[in-house]
């Protein structure tokens, strides 16, 4: 049996703000349940609408040991990993919603 595919993400409110990783295996669908509110909890509490950072996967089990080894991190390592691939903060949403999309 072929596994899911996995996804680890960073959602963040502002540049270098409060920072929340999760792990899933539909980024696309999750990121829009943080976005709305649907998802009550830290992220709804702290306007954590942004995704910052994600790295994919080609299996769940995958994903979620690396989400533990970022929850490990210190708040530097994990603002310094974002802001390898993302410096400006961007929200990549629209990246990962035009890929789907083009994709399909």
């Amino acid at each position: 049996m072929q596994d899911k595919v996995g996804y680890i993400y960073i959602m963040a409110n502002k540049p270098n703000g409060v920072l929340y990783i999760g792990v899933t295996s539909n980024l696309e669908n999750r990121i829009h349940q943080h976005r709305n509110n649907l998802i009550f909890g830290f992220t709804a509490k702290y306007n954590l609408h942004s995704l910052v950072y994600y790295e994919v996967f080609g299996g769940i089990a995958e994903a979620i040991s690396r989400e533990k080894q970022l929850k490990n991190w210190r708040r530097k390592w994990k603002i310094d990993l974002i802001e390898r691939s993302n410096p400006g903060w961007r929200d990549l949403y629209y990246k990962i919603t035009d890929a789907e999309s083009s994709s399909a």
